[in-house]
């Protein structure tokens, strides 16, 4: 079961930021990947395969916590 708090905006601040899924479960897994290029926003969830979100790349982030970057 998920809620609108497992949400989260990605917007790439770059070319070619990588956005990767991971498995919930014994194994941790890749389960989906996307290539996001400048000014793309990516809306990803937490859900019951789901139960973390890799990014590789210069991105601005909008969750229920805040929004948090990796501009330097």
């Amino acid at each position: 079961m998920t809620d609108n708090n497992g949400y989260i905006v990605i917007k790439a601040e770059e070319d070619g930021v990588n956005v990767i899924g991971l498995t919930r479960g014994t194994d941790t897994r890749f389960h989906h990947s996307e290539k996001l290029d400048k000014d793309e926003m990516m809306i990803a969830q937490f859900t019951e395969h789901t139960s973390a979100i890799k990014i590789r790349g210069k991105a601005t982030l909008q969750t229920a916590h805040g929004d948090i970057s990796n501009l330097k």
